[in-house]
This record gives structure tokens, sequence and C-alpha cells, in this order.
């Protein structure tokens, strides 16, 4: 991997004014190629729907030109969610990515996947690391990947009305799905020489009903985990200057 330089304080100052940082506040970033559900998970992070006002412009094509600042609507929240345009484009080189966004002021950073883990991921993980920001990897789009699973078993909707075949297929394409989005991962970090980190699974809509209703989905898998863990990292980290 090309690692980025190390910027000047100018450079730091001006990223800093270009996304609004402020002190006091957590600012995460999610990063992710584009159309891996970037805009949606902020949503779902800051208790919206797609449709509700205020939420992110949601789209098949990559929305975001700029990074984009969403404050978190509650109060009680002191974080502030962007959103970055998305990686592997033309318009930005894989090994650029990091410093053209200035991503080095963030207080965390999410690396967001929906169906590969790509060497732009790898990247980012390598920089973080060499400027001490935390990181959590994140797959996307959880219930639509377990129902193609669910169909590649022989599973038909619109024929089949067996519920407790259905049930039993889903919990079977759960599990494959778990197990075979966490080896991934954890070869492609070993093939980087990367530390082993753990990979949180979500659906933005079960993520929306931990969030703003405060409900555990019988489908939930990583959503309250992500949630706490992401919590406990803005509580440990606030009041600490970069």
């Amino acid at each position: 991997f090309q690692l980025v330089s190390i910027p000047s304080d100018e450079e730091i100052q001006s990223a800093k004014l270009r996304v609004q940082y402020k002190e006091g506040l957590f600012h995460f970033a999610m990063t992710g190629v584009s159309g891996a559900g970037k805009s949606s998970l902020i949503n779902a992070f800051r208790g919206l729907r797609n449709r509700d006002q205020g939420a992110a412009p949601t789209g098949v094509v990559e929305t975001t030109a700029d990074i984009t600042r969403f404050p978190d609507p509650n109060p009680h929240n002191p974080f502030v969610w962007y959103d970055v345009p998305g990686s592997g484009t033309s318009n930005t080189p894989d090994w650029q990515y990091f410093t053209a966004h200035g991503l080095y002021v963030f207080d965390c950073i999410i690396i967001l996947f929906d169906s590969r883990f790509t060497m732009t991921d790898l990247a980012m993980l390598v920089n973080c690391q060499r400027f001490n920001i935390p990181t959590y990897i994140v797959r996307s789009k959880s219930d639509s990947h377990i129902r193609n699973i669910i169909k590649e078993l022989g599973y038909d909707s619109d024929e089949d009305e067996d519920h407790c075949r259905r049930n039993a297929l889903y919990s079977s394409a759960r599990e494959q799905y778990i197990a075979e989005t966490r080896a991934t991962v954890q070869h492609n970090l070993q093939e980087a020489n990367l530390p082993d980190q753990r990979v949180y699974i979500v659906a933005n809509s079960t993520m929306v009903s931990t969030v703003k209703d405060q409900k555990l989905s019988e489908k939930a898998i990583d959503e309250l985990e992500l949630m706490r863990n992401l919590s406990r990292e803005a509580q440990s980290r606030r009041c600490v200057k970069r």
C-alpha cells in the first residue's frame, strides 16, 4: 500500500474548517465504494428512514460529490456523521482517497462494504492505523444478502407457504452469511498483514428500529453492539484532543 504523506498543520486546519470540525463533538466519517449504502446507514444511525425529513439523499448513482455533514438529531448524542464520496471511482485514485478528503481529521472512520471488501478499504485501515484513528468495519444490507441465499437454497416465496421450512432456511442462510462474511474479512486482513478486526453485520431497517424505537429485532445481528461500541468510542475519546 502507498502510505499518504503526513499533512502539515495548515492542511489539518484547512481540512477541519472544510468539515466544520468542533472540539467537544465526535466526528464519524463513513467511507466505502459507491453503492455500498453509506447514506442509508448514516440515516439509520441518526434514527431516520431514507424518506424522513433531514435524511441524507440516497440513490443508485453516487449522490455524494463532497463530504456532507449530518449532525445527530438526538441532543443527547454529541455526534456528527459525515457521508464521504464513494471510494474507488475514477475521480480519486485509491491511494489518494484518504488524503484527498482530509480523513486524517476525523475521530473515527466507519469502513462500509456491501459485496466485496476492497483494496481501498484495506488501504484505509493501513492509513487510519498510521494516524491512530479507530476504525469499524461494517457490512451493510444483510437482510438482502440473506434473502438471496434463501433463494439459492431453493425457497420461492410465491410458491412455498411452508413457514416452518422458511424459518429453517432463514436460520441456515443467516448462519452461512455471517460465517462467510467473517471468514472473508479475516482472510483479507491476513493477506494484507493487518491485525484481525471484527466486522459488524447490519441491516438498515434493523438499525433504525434499534436507534429510533429502542427495539431489538429478532433478525438483528450486530446492530445493537455496533451502536453501543460507537457510543463508547465517542465517550472515551470525545474530550481528548488529537
